[in-house]
């Protein structure tokens, strides 16, 4: 298990009960600096929300608050992430510290970008969504905390019931061990190089570098 595991996540909850919160939002893209990679982009995480027009943070917006800015998880409205293929809204959300997104659904290239990079898309049927936001109390004095058992796929607001939700085995494997794609073809490596070795073996035509004019190589034709 790596430091990225999400077999158990806890702390507290963002609440951001929003439907239709697409990627643009997520991560403005008159924000982004060409050049980044995949880090730096916490800063412009919700950036028209977080920031007036002279770049102060609004000290209304849920993550500018004390209380929110070590948020792990975040509380959305149905269909998050929708809109246009963004990897870098799931890179800013993970720069940030988010770890799992609790929401009745995502967009679907949005969800698949978050199981790349080790953040968990956590669905809830709208009726199990609006149990647990009743649970969290989020207007309480004090902010909400819940805590997710991947392994057991549930999820509950601290001390309170348990609510169980949906993953495919893969990307729940991938969660639990803390691994990105990456990651998982490299620890299947030697399978990989012995597959490569056996069908050069089988098909050696497929593996022939061809010289300049276009022609098998010397060293290809033995």
């Amino acid at each position: 298990m790596t430091d990225r595991s999400l077999r158990h996540v806890a702390g507290v909850v963002a609440p951001l009960l929003r439907d239709n919160i697409d990627t643009d939002i997520i991560a403005p893209s008159r924000l982004q600096v060409p050049g980044l990679g995949k880090t730096g982009y916490e800063s412009i995480l919700f950036g028209n929300w977080r920031y007036d027009e002279n770049g102060c943070e609004r000290p209304d917006f849920i993550l500018n608050q004390t209380d929110y800015r070590a948020a792990t998880m975040l509380l959305t409205g149905a269909n998050f992430g929708c809109g246009s293929s963004r990897e870098s809204a799931v890179w800013a959300l993970r720069g940030f510290g988010i770890k799992a997104i609790i929401a009745p659904g995502f967009g679907s290239i949005f969800a698949a970008n978050c199981y790349r990079n080790t953040i968990l898309p956590l669905t809830l049927p709208p009726d199990e969504h609006a149990r647990l936001v009743a649970e969290l109390h989020i207007d309480a004095a004090e902010p909400p905390r819940a805590e997710i058992d991947l392994e057991h796929r549930r999820v509950r607001a601290t001390a309170g019931p348990w609510h169980s939700f949906p993953i495919d085995h893969r990307p729940r494997s991938l969660l639990l061990d803390g691994l990105d794609d990456i990651d998982d073809n490299l620890r299947h490596r030697n399978d990989i190089d012995a597959y490569r070795a056996r069908d050069q073996r089988l098909r050696p035509w497929l593996y022939r570098r061809a010289d300049s004019t276009g022609r098998d190589s010397a060293e290809n034709r033995g």
